[in-house]
């Protein structure tokens, strides 16, 4: 179904790291995109860039539809090769078969693996124990509470509407253990209580550690979780800092 020692960085009054460009060694990043880039036959639609995150960052993909967001997620979680450059995950290709990459990566897109027979439980019950969740049915049990799923534990999923379908969606992925959480609109379909809540579990993630690399059309919900910005036009960063550089109130 459908997540060091040395000189300290400086950082926000809430604790987020201020992060430069290049300012994260190599040897330090859990993921990197070097020099990638993607063309479907002569159209480039996401020019040749280079990202680097850290252990315990989150970065924020901005920008309309089509800009190149929902490309270069597909490029970062291996779903999709890159025509030029290379992504690593902790130093090694990604690759979405991994066993490895499997067990420490959590995408969520746009599309939710559904078994048709299950309940909204049972598939939660699927996640716990395929990742080996420790105490898997009290976790379930928070992850219904925590999503407002909880009336609707005994439902099949044809019968949720959209914005329960998104947050069971939502529930799967942070239900399990992850370093590395990748998120395409993970806001779609929400409402505006649902988006605080979302906000709150993704800044919770980033403060346990996890590194998250999301694409969003909510610049609230950038300038409450994300380290870092970049803003993208059609294939192209034309900007990229903190939230308050780039997104400025």
């Amino acid at each position: 179904m459908p997540g060091c020692q040395g000189s300290r960085r400086p950082t926000y009054g809430d604790g987020r790291r201020s992060l430069r460009e290049g300012d994260i060694e190599a040897d330090e990043a859990l993921l990197v995109l070097d020099g990638v880039s993607r063309s479907h036959g002569e159209r480039q639609v996401l020019r040749p860039l280079d990202l680097t995150l850290a252990p315990g960052e989150a970065v924020a993909l901005l920008g309309h539809n089509g800009s190149g967001k929902s490309t270069l997620l597909r490029l970062a979680a291996g779903r999709d090769q890159p025509t030029t450059g290379r992504v690593l995950f902790a130093g090694a290709p990604m690759d979405e078969d991994d066993p490895v990459v499997r067990a420490r990566v959590a995408v969520v897109g746009d599309a939710l693996t559904c078994y048709p027979d299950l309940t909204v439980r049972q598939h939660l019950e699927l996640v716990a124990v395929g990742h080996a969740v420790p105490d898997g049915e009290a976790a379930v049990d928070a992850a219904l509470a925590a999503h407002s799923l909880a009336e609707r534990a005994g439902a099949l999923t044809a019968e949720l509407s959209s914005g329960q379908l998104q947050e069971l969606l939502l529930a799967a992925a942070l239900l399990r253990p992850r370093e590395l959480l990748l998120l395409d609109e993970p806001e779609q379909r929400l409402d505006p209580a649902a988006r605080e809540r979302l906000a709150r579990a993704m800044t919770e993630r980033r403060e346990s550690g996890v590194t998250l690399l999301f694409a969003t059309h909510h610049r609230e919900l950038a300038r409450a979780v994300a380290d870092r910005v970049l803003l993208l036009d059609n294939g192209n960063v034309v900007a990229e800092g903190t939230p308050e550089r780039v997104l400025p109130s």
